[in-house]
């Protein structure tokens, strides 16, 4: 059995701290080969006396110093590199043949699509790749000829119920009639929307269910993560928007369902545990234990289901919008919302106000064809211009 050389985008987040949970328990197969982080530097410096991967990134000059220091203390020989094409260089001249996907943002998109271009096996839990460049990102797997496998709990709910031959043939071939993915509702859920306007970021990220960074749970709270989601699985699977629908189920243990066209529901149940998602991932076809517990489905009063209200939750809506509109609308939706949810955290725009901006972004920036990553890359610079500078207005 070959040992699988691993890249980690994003080490030092949710997604790659339980991933490197599920390699500790494997070590005879995977070997850690690169890693990176932006500011846990000291995070990031325990990985790598862990772990020794020949290359460790950070983002800028001076935490590079950090590492350096902190690994050289330990005779530690990783390389440490910096900035955005170090990201690059990780996923392309590790050696490498796996790439965890998991830097937040649009941060993620230029070395996750290397990623693609170079033929590795992309684990893809950095959703903005799909969501800002889906075209040009599924042509780039398809000529560099790897695999790409989805990590966010509800895609990978999707990809394990639909049939082995989807890897080559789109869903819709193979009788698939809907895609239902399932979101808790976040910590809002139940509250009326006179009572969100006075939301702090500690009660927008203490989500009920999941444990995960600051930014995603925001985006779990107004539910935009769930609209990117739907883009995602858009081009994922194959399906068109009116067939790719969105239902709140709190108890967050079917992850998601498929509905095929003889009446059959087929759904992947668990424990609310990334664990899961990651380990099938890292050993797929195999399946190895993810160190997560046994679910009880004796220990479940209910499962329940109902269609999520837009009203509530007008990011949700915003995200349909914007894949309808296709081209640059998706990444503008997305670098406006990145741009509120950080104005968000750092207590300088309320809750509510969230939306606001990313609906002003997209009435602003006309949506052109997605056409080259100078493009998207372009449309994401503007987007964060206008939102920046509407948040500056509104914040005064």
């Amino acid at each position: 059995m070959a040992v699988r050389q691993v890249a980690i985008l994003g080490s030092t987040g949710s997604i790659g701290v339980n991933t490197l949970d599920v390699i500790r328990a494997h070590p005879d197969r995977f070997k850690v080969v690169a890693l990176t982080a932006a500011k846990q530097i000291e995070r990031l410096a325990a990985q790598c006396l862990e772990f020794k991967p020949l290359i460790a990134v950070v983002a800028d000059a001076q935490g590079a110093s950090q590492l350096s220091r902190l690994l050289q203390a330990q005779q530690i020989s990783t390389q440490v590199l910096y900035g955005p094409q170090a990201l690059v260089t990780a996923v392309t001249e590790s050696g490498c043949d796996t790439v965890m996907a998991a830097i937040v943002g649009a941060a993620g998109l230029v070395p996750t699509l290397a990623a693609a271009k170079a033929g590795k096996r992309v684990l893809l839990a950095n959703k903005e790749a799909l969501v800002m460049s889906g075209n040009l990102f599924m042509q780039a797997m398809k000529e560099g000829g790897g695999e790409l496998l989805p990590i966010d709990s509800e895609h990978n709910a999707i990809f394990q119920c639909l049939p082995d031959r989807f890897t080559q043939s789109p869903a819709d071939h193979l009788g698939v009639e809907e895609l239902w993915l399932t979101a808790s509702g976040g910590p809002f859920r139940d509250l009326p929307a006179t009572s969100l306007a006075t939301i702090t970021p500690e009660q927008a990220c203490a989500h009920p269910n999941w444990v995960m960074g600051r930014k995603i749970s925001v985006d779990s709270a107004t539910m935009m993560n769930k609209g990117l989601e739907v883009i995602e699985a858009f081009w994922l699977f194959g399906l068109p928007l009116d067939k790719i629908k969105v239902l709140i189920h709190p108890q967050s243990v079917v992850h998601s369902m498929v509905r095929y066209r003889d009446g059959s529901v087929l759904a992947q149940m668990g424990q609310p545990d990334m664990r899961t998602p990651i380990a099938y991932g890292l050993a797929w076809p195999e399946r190895i234990d993810a160190g997560v517990g046994q679910l009880n489905l004796t220990q479940l009063a209910s499962l329940s289901f109902s269609e999520p209200n837009l009203a509530q939750f007008p990011c949700l809506n915003l995200a349909f919008s914007a894949a309808r509109a296709g081209g640059t609308a998706p990444t503008i939706l997305n670098a406006a919302n990145e741009v509120a949810v950080a104005a968000f955290l750092d207590s300088g725009l309320p809750y509510l106000q969230i939306a606001q901006v990313v609906e002003h972004a997209l009435d602003t920036i006309a949506p052109i064809e997605a056409n080259s990553l100078e493009t998207i890359l372009q449309a994401d610079a503007q987007a964060r211009a206008v939102a920046s500078s509407f948040v500056h207005s509104i914040s005064r």
